[in-house]
């Protein structure tokens, strides 16, 4: 279970970074209301997460998961390019948070 909530608390870290963004330094409100709960919500996840698997592995996982999706939404919005090679070095996160699930 603490996985499953890790990983999703990790797509809401995406959802805040997006929104923090996207609020224009605290500037525009739906943004911001939407960066304080999903960041409220994956904090507590990440917290939830972290009783049960090591306080090093749950965080990796929750930040390369999250960078990795904050990511991809920047390029599907069409505010960063995705380059062949950006996409093989992102790629390359998601192998190593794979990898540490599998030695957890």
């Amino acid at each position: 279970m603490a996985w499953i909530v890790l990983i999703a608390s990790a797509v809401l870290e995406a959802v805040w970074a997006t929104a923090l963004g996207m609020s224009q330094g605290f500037r525009r409100p739906a943004p911001t209301v939407v960066f304080a709960v999903a960041m409220t919500l994956s904090m507590a996840g990440l917290a939830y997460a972290m009783t049960s698997l090591p306080t090093g592995t749950a965080y990796a996982v929750w930040v390369g998961i999250g960078a990795v999706l904050t990511v991809v939404i920047a390029a599907a919005r069409g505010q960063e390019r995705l380059t062949p090679l950006r996409a093989a070095l992102l790629a390359g996160l998601i192998g190593c948070v794979v990898g540490l699930k599998a030695v957890s």
